[in-house]
Order: C-alpha cells, then sequence, then structure tokens
C-alpha cells in the first residue's frame, strides 16, 4: 500500500516504515507525530483511488526522526572588468519523517 502525499507544495510517495526528506514544517519538534491531510492517490490491493484535488477521508501519519539543514549552495555574480563581485551562501532546512501509517478517517 501506498500513497502520493502534498507536503509543502511538492508530491512524496509514501509508503509505511518509509523515510521521506520534505520541506521544513512549522511549530513541529523531533520525536512528535505529524498528519499529512493532502492525499493525491492512495493504492490499496484492491486498486487506486485518485482525490479531485484530494483523496477524502485518507491520513498520512508519521513521525518526525530528524531537521537539519542542507549542504551549503554558493551563489556568485561577477561582471568582468566593472570590480563587482558577491559571493552569498544557502542551507535549506528540512525534515526527516518516518511514515507510521496510511489509513482512513
Amino acid at each position: 500500500m501506498y500513497a502520493v502525499v502534498e507536503i509543502g507544495g511538492k508530491q512524496y510517495r509514501v509508503e509505511e516504515k518509509a523515510e521521506i526528506v520534505h520541506e521544513l514544517l512549522p511549530a513541529v519538534a523531533v520525536g512528535s507525530q505529524v498528519t499529512f491531510e493532502r492525499v493525491l492517490l492512495v493504492r490499496n490491493g484492491k486498486g487506486v483511488e485518485v482525490g479531485r484535488p484530494y483523496v477524502p477521508g485518507v491520513q498520512v501519519v508519521g513521525e518526525v526522526v530528524e531537521a537539519g539543514r542542507g549542504p551549503k549552495v554558493i551563489i556568485q555574480r561577477f561582471l568582468p572588468k566593472k570590480g563587482y563581485r558577491r559571493k552569498k551562501g544557502h542551507r535549506q532546512p528540512y525534515m526527516r519523517t518516518r511514515i507510521l501509517a496510511i489509513r482512513r478517517g
């Protein structure tokens, strides 16, 4: 059984006991449970159920395992013969969540 869930504007295919890395959710602590209600698709042994846009009554429950920041990305701007140089770095925050259950209701 698997589902497709929308988290932070992106879509993730999730299964029970799998871990996903997704956008940082505000006000969610490490070790707490989180419920995703924006389920776009559910596949069980009988068939596929597709939502319009979401499947009603289906929830994906997970536990936050880790919150951190990704690798640094360097942004450089340079104009030759003008003396213009800018260097900036960025680290994207993320969360790692273990999926516990895909359930109805």
